[in-house]
């Protein structure tokens, strides 16, 4: 099982949202840029818009399964960022799932 670290730090996403690459779709935005490791690093922002904690945890954990079960179909030594649009909240798991993906391989995450 491949390991996914965490981008936690306020620099690291800044970087992706100037310098990385992005796909927006109407539930989720996509920001990736190549590392220097091995592993993928993965971030999540779920934005007030999207509504109260309930629902905006109840998105990350989605986004976060999502990405979970999708994660050996990914190229590895990337960093990506997830943002999630406020039509994310009353989406299904299915549809953000089917986003997530066009998205990643739009990005080329996806391999071949």
């Amino acid at each position: 099982m491949k390991t996914t670290l965490s981008l936690n730090k306020n620099y690291e996403f800044r970087r992706l949202y100037s310098r990385g690459k992005s796909y927006a779709s109407p539930l989720v935005v996509i920001y990736c840029s190549k590392n220097h490791g091995t592993l993928n690093r993965l971030g999540i922002t779920v934005g007030a818009k999207v509504g109260k904690a309930v629902r905006r945890n109840r998105v990350r954990r989605r986004i976060r399964e999502i990405y979970r079960l999708n994660a050996d179909r990914l190229k590895t030594g990337w960093d990506i960022v997830v943002v999630a649009r406020a039509k994310a909240a009353e989406a299904t798991y299915r549809d953000i799932e089917s986003e997530f993906l066009k998205a990643a391989e739009r990005l080329s995450l996806i391999r071949k």
